[in-house]
């Protein structure tokens, strides 16, 4: 099979007028974005047949309030042979995005005045989610030398206003796969004080072959009772402009309270048919191009380590799952936000680790998304390097 993932495959045209979000639409021409996590590949082929196939009929119409049964089917199918999750399709929920999703989940179990536990740093959607739906935060912090979250201080956040913890796993911005024990303790803890868990599994199918995927989904199904999953098809199959995911719910008492929160049974709320068609091509049959994917990721995750931590001023652990990077940029002297602007000068946009987008201990981080080809990172690091020289950042001492 050919190389799906080299430079000749990234439509560079394409990507500078549609890639919206930090990336190549809304970047100056010569700036290289490894910003937001979005490939830079084109889908599958067989999900450009299918909603071509499906566009060609010329009919419209709305589709089923709580989305296509032949969708539900097949992710239950789907994730029961890629993942052994053992789903039933009358309790997923189809929705317009894992955000959505994650918005929808907070409107439901988050009242005014309640709180959320959330891991510190983590990604902004969890925070903003649980702002919307009225509610404050706490954060449990990660322990840098450990490598860890301080899974002990959890029963301390813990009061009578505590409604929900979220989690994101595989981690973003950390790259990190939680433990069977680590998601065992999360569901007592859930279930001990009546919380409910709201999984964010968006990364769960970028995973390295050295690595293996721990999900709630593998518990028993007592230890599942007060998990709503949220999933979505943007990182594995690239197809964010399509604005589709799913809620999985534990139970039908919670899957119809979702309902009622999602706005679903209006013509406000769900996703389109055409993005469940996509969707429903990508999980039946579209396994070969995540694998395809993850190879290439996995020489590009090895070499930007490796090149980072040659690099002055820069620390970076290897991420377990994901295609993101969290170098520690401390020795450089310069706070996240300082940094990216001096990587811009060279034309290098990356993510600064700041507490709007992460949390306050991403401080002197930064994030960088390599679902690029090679050369386009190799480039991309060499820009870095440059910086690095201009600023004449020479040690790696914080």
């Amino acid at each position: 099979m050919k190389n799906l993932f080299d430079a000749e495959n990234v439509p560079l045209l394409l990507l500078k007028e549609r890639a919206f979000n930090f990336r190549w639409a809304e970047t100056a021409p010569d700036v290289i974005p490894l910003t937001a996590a979005d490939p830079d590949f084109r889908a599958a082929p067989e999900i450009s047949r299918a909603i071509a196939e499906y566009a060609l009929d010329g009919v419209f119409s709305y589709g089923p309030h709580q989305g296509l049964n032949s969708f539900k089917q097949a992710l239950a199918t789907g994730l029961l042979k890629r993942k052994n999750y053992h789903l039933f399709p009358e309790l997923i929920l189809p929705i317009d995005s894992v955000a959505s999703a994650m918005y929808a989940v907070a409107r439901c179990y988050l009242q005014p005045g309640d709180e959320a536990i959330i891991f510190d740093p983590v990604d902004f959607l969890f925070e903003q989610a649980a702002l919307a739906a009225g509610a404050s935060v706490k954060r449990c912090p990660f322990d840098e030398q450990r490598g860890a979250f301080c899974f002990e201080q959890l029963p301390k956040l813990i009061n009578n206003r505590t409604k929900l913890i979220g989690v994101c796993n595989p981690h973003n911005p950390l790259g990190l796969i939680m433990s069977k024990a680590e998601l065992e303790q999360l569901a007592l803890l859930a279930q001990k004080h009546n919380l409910i868990i709201l999984n964010d599994e968006i990364w769960s199918d970028i995973v390295y072959p050295d690595q293996q995927m721990t999900s709630f989904h593998h518990l028993s199904n007592a230890l599942q009772q007060q998990v709503v999953t949220v999933y979505g098809f943007s990182k594995s199959f690239a197809l964010a402009g399509l604005r589709v995911g799913a809620i999985f719910a534990p139970n039908q008492a919670h899957y119809q309270a979702l309902v009622n929160a999602a706005n679903v049974m209006t013509t406000a709320g769900g996703v389109s048919t055409l993005s469940q068609i996509a969707a429903t091509e990508a999980i039946l049959n579209c396994w070969y191009w995540v694998d395809a994917f993850i190879a290439h990721l996995t020489h590009l995750r090895d070499y930007a380590v490796t090149r980072l931590n040659q690099m002055p001023g820069i620390q970076c652990r290897i991420p377990a799952a994901t295609y993101l990077l969290f170098p520690d940029i401390r020795a450089t002297g310069l706070c996240a936000d300082e940094f990216v602007k001096e990587c811009l000068k060279d034309k290098l946009a990356i993510v600064p680790g700041n507490e709007r987008f992460f949390g306050p201990a991403a401080k002197g981080h930064v994030r960088i998304c390599f679902a690029t080809s090679f050369s386009i990172l190799q480039q991309g690091l060499d820009r870095m390097e440059t910086t690095l020289i201009r600023l004449g950042v020479t040690s790696n001492a914080v």
